[in-house]
């Protein structure tokens, strides 16, 4: 299943390569990823599969979050299609 997760946080070095590593721990992969910097804040979007992955997406979800807190960033993993949802003009 396609996934979108969002980053947000104060820039640093390594935030891609530290969130890229739990994505791979958990077997999700990266289809599509865009990033930037403005006024000192790191954001990032990223398309993602999970299908590899053997856990629920609700378990997916909390550990990202949970990983984010450790890294003091603000990181969401939803369905794409409710992100979509979500996001609709």
């Amino acid at each position: 299943m396609k996934a979108v997760v969002t980053v947000v946080g104060k820039d640093r070095v390594g935030i891609i390569a530290a969130v890229c590593t739990h994505l791979a721990k958990l077997q999700i992969n990266v289809l599509d990823i865009s990033q930037t910097v403005m006024e000192g804040y790191f954001t990032m979007m990223m398309v993602v599969d999970t299908s590899a992955s053997t856990l629920p997406l609700a378990e997916l979800a909390q550990r990202m979050e949970e990983a984010g807190k450790e890294m003091n960033l603000s990181i969401r993993l939803q369905r794409e299609d409710i992100f979509d949802a979500m996001h609709r003009v």
